[in-house]
C-alpha cells in the first residue's frame, strides 16, 4: 500500500504533505498527459468508441453531412482590417490546415469573387517543418501594417511560438523578433520595441501558467537584457502591456490581472507605471480620442457622484491618476446607462464615433454614437444600424479613419450574412451571404422563460418543427454554458462553436428539437446575471438549467428518456454537475473539454486562474460549497446516469484532459457505460481541421441519436 501511494504521488506531482490532506485518487495517473500508460488508455478508449459508433450506418451519413457543411465555400469569411486590407483565416477541403489570406477592402466589397492572395499557407508550412503547427493569429504594426507578429501553436494549444513576418514579402523576417514556445502576451510599442510578457525562466510565470513579468524589448537586444517594467505576484493570473491609439497620441498600459475578474490598470508614463484609481472589477474597453472607455461591474462613487453597475464611462486618464486634478467640463461623463434587460456585448471606437453592440433579452442591436459638438452638455447623437430582427450581430474590421465597419448577422435558422456599414450614412449593405446549410422552412424559433428554483425567470430559445407533436417523445438537445460572463446568442451554428449550420442536417432534419439555455453565470443580462452564479452561488446555474429541462417536459415537448444535454469547458462542468445532481432528468449527456474535478482543478494548467469563478478548494469555506456539486467527487456507484459521451484533446493546455479521463475511468469502475473520444491535437477547441471536427460531430450526434430515439 505504501509503495502504491508513493507511485501515485510521483505520477501526480503531489507532495507527501498534500497527500495527508486528501484521499488518494486512484485515477490520478491519467493526469500525466503524455505518459505511455495514460496514452494507451486514451488509444484503447478511442478505439472502443470508434468500434461501436463508426460501425453504425448513421455515423458515415452524419460525418459526410458535417464535413460538407464545414467545407461549404459560401461560408462567411471572418475578416480583420489592417489598413487597406482585409485578412482572413480560411480552411476548406483544399486547405485542411488553413491559409491566412488578404484582399483589398474595395475589391472585397465590390467583387463577389474577390482577389484573395495567400499570405501564409499552413499546409505548406507543416510540410516544411517538423510537428503539427496551427495558425494562431497575426498582430501587425500601425500605420503601415507591413511588419507583423505571427503566432503558431504546436498542436493547437494556447502555448505558441512568435516570429516576425513581412506581409508584403510574404516571408518571415530574417533576424527579426522571435520567441520560443510559451503562453505569452506580446504587443508592438513601435517598429523597434515590443512589450513582452512570456516565460523568462524561474519564477517568471504565475500559478495559473501565464506570464508574471512584462519587459520592454528592443530590436537586436538579447531578451535577457530587456528592461523589466513590472513583476506581479505568483497569485495573479497574468501581466501584460499594450499600446492604444496611434503613433502621434499613444497611450500605454500595463494590466495586472489580479484574478479572473479583477485587474489593476497602470498608465505608463515614460517607462514608469502609475496606477489608475479604478475599482478592480472595472474594465477599460478602449480609447476614444483622449479618454478611456470604462465599464463598471459594480457600483462606484466618482467625483462625489454615485455610479451604477453596468454603466460605461468616458474619463480622461489624468482624473484617475490624480484625484485632486482640476475637473473641466467634458473631462468625464456617463456614456451609457443600460437598463435591466440590456447588456453591452461589445464596444468599438473610431476616430469620430463609438459603436455599441447590445443585447436586449438576448437579441442584438447595434448603435453608433457620434459627438454633437454644438451641445454644451456633450450629448451624443445615436443612430441605430438596421439589421434583420431576432438574431445575433458580431462586429469586425472597424476602420478608425472612415468609421466603416463590417458586421455579421445570423440567427438559429438564418445563415450568416456579412454587412458593410458605411461610416458616412451608417447604412448596412449585405456583401456576402452564406448559402443555407439546411431548409429552414419547416422550423420555427421561439423564446420561452422557465422559472428557476428561486423564482428567477430564465430565457431559452427553442428551434423545432412547426408541426411538432406535443407527445413528450421528441428527441431534444439542450446546449448551454452559464459562466465567465459569456452570453449564448442566437447562432446558425446551434452553439458558440462555429458549426456553420451543421446541426440543421445532423439534428433538426432528422426530427430533433434544439434548445439554447441562457442560464445565470453567463453575460446575457449584464454583470448581475453573471455574479448571481459565482462562488457559493454557482449552483444557481445548475438550478436554471434544470428548470429549463423541467419546463420542456411540462410543455410535453420531450421527456427525460428523450432529452440530451451538452456543454463544453465550463459547460462541461455544467453538464457533469447537473447529471450527478439530477440524473433522472436526462437520457444522454455530452461533456466536452470539461472541468470536472474541482478538488484539484486549481493545480492543473490554467485552473488557478478560475478561482474567482468557482473558489479555492484549499480554503475550507470554499470547499464546503464546491464539494456539493463537483462532478468527480459526487459520482455514485448505485445510480443510473444518462448515457455519457466525453470528448477532449491531448493538446488542450487550458483545461487539463485529465478531467475527462478521470471522470470516464471512475464511471467505468462503477460499472457505468461511457463513450470517450480524445483528439490527439486541437487544443481547447478540440480540433485543428474540419475533418477532425466533422469526426467529433458525427460521434456526438451518433451518441445522441442512439440513446434518445
Amino acid at each position: 500500500m505504501i509503495i502504491r501511494t508513493l507511485l501515485l504521488l510521483l505520477f501526480s506531482g503531489l507532495t507527501w504533505a498534500d497527500d495527508l490532506k486528501t484521499e488518494v485518487d486512484p485515477f490520478i495517473w491519467l493526469e500525466d498527459v503524455h505518459s505511455e500508460r495514460a496514452m494507451q488508455w486514451v488509444k484503447d478508449h478511442n478505439q472502443t468508441t470508434a468500434d461501436d459508433y463508426k460501425s453504425k450506418p448513421i455515423y458515415s451519413e452524419l460525418y459526410q453531412q458535417a464535413l460538407s457543411t464545414l467545407n461549404n465555400k459560401s461560408r462567411i469569411p471572418a475578416v480583420n482590417r489592417q489598413g487597406d486590407w482585409l485578412y482572413n483565416y480560411w480552411k476548406d477541403s483544399e486547405h485542411p490546415r488553413g491559409i491566412f489570406r488578404r484582399v483589398k477592402v474595395d475589391n472585397f466589397i465590390k467583387n463577389k469573387q474577390a482577389d484573395w492572395e495567400t499570405v501564409i499557407d499552413m499546409d505548406a508550412y507543416n510540410k516544411e517543418h517538423e510537428g503539427t503547427w496551427v495558425f494562431k493569429g497575426m498582430n501587425c504594426l500601425k500605420p503601415d501594417y507591413q511588419r507583423c507578429l505571427t503566432y503558431l501553436s504546436p498542436g493547437g494549444g494556447d502555448a505558441v511560438i512568435m516570429k516576425e513576418f513581412d506581409v508584403d514579402k510574404k516571408q518571415f523576417v530574417e533576424n527579426g523578433f522571435k520567441l520560443p514556445e510559451a503562453k505569452m502576451r506580446v504587443d508592438w510599442r513601435d517598429q523597434d520595441h515590443l512589450y513582452v510578457a512570456t516565460d523568462f525562466g524561474s519564477e517568471s510565470m504565475t500559478e495559473s501558467g501565464y506570464p508574471a513579468v512584462v519587459k520592454l524589448w528592443q530590436r537586436g537586444q538579447d531578451l535577457g537584457d530587456a528592461k523589466t517594467l513590472m513583476s506581479v505576484p505568483q497569485e495573479s493570473v497574468s501581466v501584460s502591456a499594450y499600446r492604444f491609439g496611434d503613433a502621434k497620441n499613444p497611450i500605454d498600459f500595463i494590466i495586472d490581472s489580479t484574478s479572473f475578474w479583477t485587474n489593476d490598470y497602470y498608465l505608463l508614463v515614460g517607462d514608469r507605471p502609475q496606477k489608475l484609481n479604478l475599482p478592480d472589477t472595472a474594465v477599460v474597453n478602449d480609447i476614444y480620442q483622449d479618454k478611456l472607455l470604462v465599464s463598471l461591474k459594480e457600483d462606484w462613487t466618482f467625483q462625489g457622484q454615485p455610479l451604477k453597475q453596468g454603466m460605461v464611462l468616458l474619463i480622461k486618464p489624468k482624473l484617475l491618476l490624480n484625484q485632486k486634478a482640476e475637473v473641466k467640463a467634458g473631462d468625464w461623463q456617463v456614456f451609457l446607462d443600460p437598463n435591466q434587460f440590456t447588456t453591452i456585448e461589445a464596444i468599438a471606437t473610431t476616430d469620430h464615433s463609438i459603436i455599441v453592440n447590445s443585447l436586449v433579452d438576448v437579441v442584438a442591436q447595434v448603435d453608433v454614437y457620434q459627438p454633437n459638438t454644438d451641445d454644451p452638455n456633450h450629448v451624443w447623437k445615436k443612430t441605430r444600424v438596421e439589421f434583420p430582427a431576432n438574431g445575433a450581430v458580431s462586429l469586425s474590421a472597424v476602420d478608425d479613419k472612415t468609421g466603416d465597419f463590417f458586421a455579421t448577422y445570423e440567427s438559429f435558422i438564418k445563415p450568416p450574412t456579412l454587412y458593410h456599414v458605411s461610416g458616412k450614412n451608417l447604412k448596412a449593405t449585405a456583401v456576402r451571404a452564406q448559402k443555407p446549410s439546411f431548409d429552414a422552412t419547416p422550423y420555427v424559433v421561439k423564446q420561452f422563460f422557465a422559472r428557476s428554483k428561486d423564482g428567477t425567470f430564465v430565457p431559452y430559445f427553442i428551434v423545432m418543427n412547426k408541426d411538432i407533436a406535443y407527445n413528450g417523445k421528441n428527441p431534444t438537445h439542450i446546449f448551454s454554458y452559464g459562466g465567465f460572463r459569456n452570453a449564448l446568442t442566437p447562432s446558425y451554428s446551434g452553439s458558440y462553436e462555429a458549426l456553420e449550420g451543421a446541426y440543421g442536417k445532423l439534428w433538426l432534419d432528422r426530427g430533433g428539437v434544439f434548445v439554447s439555455a441562457n442560464i445565470r453565470g453567463g453575460g446575457e443580462y449584464g454583470p448581475k446575471w453573471h455574479q448571481a452564479a459565482l462562488l457559493e452561488n454557482k449552483t444557481k446555474s445548475y438550478e436554471d438549467f434544470e428548470a429549463v429541462a423541467r419546463d420542456l417536459v411540462a410543455r410535453n415537448i420531450t421527456s427525460p428518456e428523450h432529452l440530451g444535454i451538452e456543454g463544453r469547458s465550463n459547460g462541461g462542468l455544467l453538464v457533469g454537475a447537473t447529471m450527478t445532481r439530477h440524473p433522472e432528468l436526462y437520457g444522454a449527456a455530452v461533456i466536452g473539454v470539461p472541468l470536472l474535478d474541482l478538488k484539484r482543478y486549481h493545480k492543473l494548467l490554467a485552473g488557478a486562474s478560475w478561482m474567482g469563478e468557482f473558489g479555492n478548494p484549499d480554503n475550507p469555506e470554499h470547499w464546503a460549497f464546491m464539494k456539493k456539486y463537483s462532478p468527480y467527487q459526487n459520482l455514485k456507484k448505485d445510480t443510473d446516469y444518462p448515457a455519457t459521451f466525453f470528448f477532449t484533446s491531448t493538446r488542450d493546455d487550458r483545461v487539463h484532459p485529465g478531467h475527462a479521463r478521470k471522470m470516464a475511468a471512475k464511471m467505468e469502475s462503477y460499472g457505468h457505460p461511457v463513450w470517450y473520444y480524445e483528439n490527439i491535437e486541437g487544443g481547447h477547441g478540440g480540433s485543428s481541421t474540419n475533418e477532425q471536427l466533422a469526426e467529433r460531430l458525427a460521434l456526438v450526434y451518433t451518441h445522441l441519436w442512439t440513446h434518445l430515439r
